[in-house]
């Protein structure tokens, strides 16, 4: 059992753009995420994380990533799909030297592939490097 998330992490978890009431969903959890980010997210939205089942729209997705999970661009495409429009995805990658570390370029290109831009990069605890992931709204119609 994990201890609740300190005030710091919290903060972070804020700072990192999650509110309030917001749905969060999570994608690619595996043993090796990092526990207490995950408490501190829900801490700051005070809902659960939903999982890769959830069948509604979220208004944020958290994507755990590693080299070996597949193709990064397909699977922030299907993120996108998940999420509020203009919502935002926290990419989690391994740190260098980590297994399933992932080179920042491929993060890059599969980002601006996928019509994601990213805001900033984060230092997201000892084993996870961070990026946060703005999908697109929608045109405007006048």
């Amino acid at each position: 059992m994990s201890a609740t998330p300190d005030q710091d992490e919290t903060n972070m978890a804020v700072r990192l753009g999650f509110q309030p009431g917001q749905v969060v969903q999570e994608i690619g959890y595996a043993e090796d995420v990092d526990q207490q980010l995950r408490e501190a997210i829900e801490q700051a939205t005070g809902t659960e994380l939903v999982d890769e089942d959830y069948d509604d729209i979220a208004d944020a997705v958290l994507l755990w990533f590693r080299e070996d999970d597949g193709d990064l661009t397909d699977i922030l495409v299907d993120a996108i799909a998940y999420t509020e429009e203009g919502g935002s995805i926290l990419l989690l990658t391994p740190k260098s030297g980590r297994d399933g570390y992932v080179e920042p370029s491929e993060i890059g290109e599969a980002s601006t592939t996928a019509g994601l831009s990213a805001t900033r990069s984060i230092n997201a605890g000892k084993e996870w490097n961070g990026a946060r992931l703005l999908a697109p709204k929608a045109a405007k119609k006048r």
